[in-house]
């Protein structure tokens, strides 16, 4: 099948059918992403526009741009393109009472407390993770407190540090935590900002998902949610297995609520409420009775 649009306004490009399979085999390799058939009119549609940002009239030519070691931004710029970054503050809030009803007593506990907000678009979450844990944690706690928070969209992860967000978004943080975490911004009156305390919690980085990780853990808890939508069931199940060598023992992943996690994660996984799961503490090895032999 071939599909055409206009492109940059000297004519109609052509998208065959072999043009999606050749886009779906780069985007599968460079970021672990699945397209399917039947996603072909929504990845044209939204490919067209990064044709018509590049001055580009053919796909052909557009594959080469994208293969050239010159273009890493653009291949971003792909992945920007195929994904959907929709999020808010508190999505998904029974991971956030998980968070301080199960997780917390147990951080209070220790010396050091990582959590990973892994695919943090433009960081919300994260900073939710940061609230909940300045409004739960002691003095003596939240000082080794630290939160890890990784997109592979450089341009989320620059508006995320920027830690600055629309009025309207104030709605879903509590009263209480809109208060002791966020503040007007002067610059720009629709807007507030994160408070400097907070925002010194968390860690923004750019990390492509499929790479190796430049860390190893532990982390107290992991969240990764409306990310692994994108993965076909093997580079899933490839992923909860490297999150949860990650995660310490006791310690929660948190996924997306059209997510579940499945393959041999789940030797080490237990579901611990709604997309929530909890590493299993390790039962302590036995010692032959050498009687019964």
């Amino acid at each position: 099948m071939i599909t055409t649009a206009p492109v940059s306004g000297s004519g109609d490009v052509r998208f065959t059918d072999d043009d999606f399979r050749a886009l779906a085999q780069l985007a599968h390799a460079e970021f672990g992403l699945a397209l399917a058939e039947s996603k072909k009119p929504l990845v044209y549609s939204r490919i067209a526009r990064r044709l018509r940002a590049r001055k580009i009239n053919d796909f052909s030519s557009y594959m080469a741009l994208l293969k050239s070691p010159e273009e890493a931004e653009e291949r971003l710029e792909l992945i920007s393109a195929l994904t959907t970054n929709v999020t808010s503050f508190f999505r998904e809030k029974h991971h956030f009472d998980t968070l301080q009803k199960d997780l917390i007593p147990q951080l209070e506990k220790q010396q050091r407390v990582r959590i990973w907000s892994a695919g943090c678009s433009s960081g919300q979450e994260a900073f939710s993770i940061a609230m909940t844990l300045t409004d739960a944690l002691s003095e003596a706690s939240l000082r080794n407190a630290r939160i890890l928070a990784t997109d592979i969209d450089p341009a989320m992860i620059r508006k995320a540090s920027a830690a600055r967000y629309a009025l309207e978004d104030l709605a879903t943080i509590p009263a209480k935590m809109q208060q002791s975490a966020t503040r007007p911004c002067a610059e720009e009156p629709a807007s507030f900002e994160i408070t400097a305390p907070v925002q010194r919690m968390v860690s923004f980085g750019e990390l492509n998902l499929m790479e190796p990780w430049p860390f190893k853990g532990p982390f107290d808890a992991i969240f990764c949610r409306n990310v692994a939508i994108y993965f076909d069931h093997q580079t899933q199940h490839r992923l909860w297995s490297r999150f949860t060598a990650l995660l310490r023992e006791g310690g929660f992943l948190f996924i997306g609520h059209s997510e579940r996690v499945a393959g041999p994660a789940l030797d080490s996984l237990q579901s611990a409420g709604v997309t929530t799961y909890r590493k299993t503490v390790a039962p302590a090895p036995t010692t032959p009775d050498r009687r019964q032999e």
